[in-house]
């Protein structure tokens, strides 16, 4: 039994949204009551107290799209010039550094992102991978290190043709081996969706046989990242890229459309249909220069938007604040993205979520599951239930985070990973680093 209080309670639960002095109570991994702090701790003197210290207490973040392969590139010199548009980047640097990863590489890749996540606040990440080299048991490398750090992880892996058959066989081997371990039980913490890169570097027979050899589970693939991708579609499909996966029965309630910043009125109202929620990332869309997501507009006309990351950052209130601005600019209105972002990663991030994993995530209240932030933020102006959000947005940051629990387990005291050695994964990533680049 332990109890979170001593600091300013934001729930995300219309019904009680915002507590100036608010204490959470978790018994077996699941909110059990919220009150007064006073109140809870007289009535249950012996529970772990966990002292937000007059900090914020908020649901734990989620981050719907991220890359942990992509962890070991930071700062990595590149050879040759640089990349002049998004394919270029593509082929330069990311296809280059995953085709060499080793399975050592994943695992380290995962705890040294997984460990970032948990100390901005993160306590779900839905992964998509990608390791040629080294795809059977990747994705088992990444289960373990999210285990044993704690959070909660969706994983897929990105099938592709653009290493050949064997290779995009191999990677549909790997999701449906990883779909068929994660419904054989466990502890709720791991999820698996299939994996796919993007339509440009899928053949048809191969999306086939995806569709074949999928189980039930909702897809994870890039959209429209770039023009590469309709290009592609129209000029060997004869349709727009959403038009196509829709045709070969990619899209449905619990697929992940990324991105998807190329895209037309009609594709918006197929996404619509389909049912599948689109995941934006600011920070990534910016650094490849290819444009903003028409966001608005996909939510205006009921298209379920969530919030990402894609591997530039793991902190989701960077994603958020970011957001809020690109928004802005691509309108060319300083009145664009007031409700958007907090919308996209408070309220779609948690339904999808909770939806995958079987939980009520992103929410603090009764039946909830205990996966809470605690974030050392002091207002410098009133804080209360109908600014608690512009506060978020423009006021904290990720690193801010103090202590982190899933299910009630606390993962982070603090600011002090519990899980694991931060100094060492620190030190274990650099030489596993150390050695990609050399190969590279």
């Amino acid at each position: 039994m332990t109890i979170f209080g001593g600091g300013r309670l934001v729930t995300f639960d219309p019904s009680r949204p915002y507590m100036d002095d608010g204490v959470i109570l978790v018994e077996d991994g699941v909110i059990t009551r919220l009150g007064p702090t006073s109140e809870l701790r007289d009535l249950h003197p012996d529970a772990t107290f966990v002292d937000a210290g007059g900090g914020v207490i908020m649901p734990g973040l989620i981050n719907m799209h991220h890359h942990t392969y992509s962890a070991l590139a930071r700062a990595m010199p590149l050879k040759g010039d640089p990349p002049k548009n998004f394919l270029e980047r593509l082929q330069s640097l990311w296809w280059h550094l995953d085709k060499n990863l080793t399975l050592r590489d994943v695992n380290m890749s995962a705890r040294a992102t997984f460990a970032e996540c948990i100390r901005n606040g993160v306590t779900t990440v839905f992964d998509h991978h990608a390791s040629p080299g080294a795809a059977a048991g990747s994705l088992f490398q990444i289960a373990e290190a999210a285990g044993d750090l704690g959070l909660r992880a969706s994983l897929c892996y990105e099938v592709s043709d653009r290493c050949g058959e064997e290779v995009s066989i191999a990677g549909i081997k790997e999701n449906v081996d990883f779909i068929r371990h994660c419904r054989h039980g466990g502890d709720g913490k791991l999820h698996a969706m299939f994996g796919l890169h993007a339509s440009f570097t899928l053949s048809n027979k191969t999306l086939e046989r995806c569709v074949y050899q999928n189980t039930g589970a909702g897809y994870h693939i890039h959209v429209a990242e770039g023009p590469t991708d309709q290009t592609y579609s129209r000029q060997n499909h004869g349709k727009p890229v959403v038009e196509r996966l829709c045709d070969m029965g990619i899209f449905g309630p619990d697929s992940l459309a990324v991105h998807c910043i190329d895209v037309g009125n009609d594709e918006i109202e197929l996404l619509k249909d389909s049912g599948a929620s689109v995941v934006h990332n600011p920070e990534s869309n910016m650094s490849n220069a290819v444009g903003c997501a028409p966001v608005i507009d996909m939510m205006s006309s009921g298209v379920n938007v969530a919030l990402g990351t894609d591997g530039f950052t793991s902190d989701m209130l960077e994603s958020l604040k970011t957001s809020n601005c690109f928004l802005k600019q691509s309108a060319g209105s300083p009145s664009a993205g007031l409700t958007e972002p907090c919308k996209m990663l408070f309220e779609t991030n948690a339904a999808l979520a909770s939806n995958a994993f079987g939980a009520k995530l992103g929410v603090l209240t009764e039946g909830a599951a205990g996966d809470i932030a605690v974030f050392e933020y002091d207002p410098i102006t009133p804080m209360n239930a109908s600014n608690y959000r512009s506060h978020i947005l423009f006021g904290m940051t990720g690193r801010q985070a103090r202590h982190v629990a899933v299910a009630g387990r606390l993962l982070l005291k603090d600011g002090e990973l519990l899980t694991a050695d931060t100094k060492e994964i620190a030190a274990k990533a650099r030489e596993a680093a150390a050695e990609l680049w050399s190969r590279l």
